[in-house]
């Protein structure tokens, strides 16, 4: 079964930052400090996905507002 990397990209962001100041403030063992570096890659590589799928979603948002708007504009003349 595969593992849940986060909910949402709110929670991965908010797990992502604590990862961070636990391998910041070098308190973990060399193991610790590699599993957690490793799920921080994992949680990083699901951020950037929900953000392109994000970008994408609103360029296509954009085009599509700015195809309506010149449709109704050379409608209109």
């Amino acid at each position: 079964m595969a593992k849940k990397i986060a909910k949402n990209f709110e929670s991965a962001m908010e797990e992502l930052e604590k990862l961070i100041y636990s391998l910041e403030d070098g308190s973990l063992s060399l193991d610790e400090s590699i599993k957690t570096y490793k799920k921080g890659m994992e949680l990083a590589a699901f951020c950037s996905e929900a953000l392109q799928k994000a970008e994408q979603e609103i360029y296509v948002l954009e085009h599509n507002a700015i195809s309506k708007m010149n449709g109704e504009y050379n409608n209109g003349e």
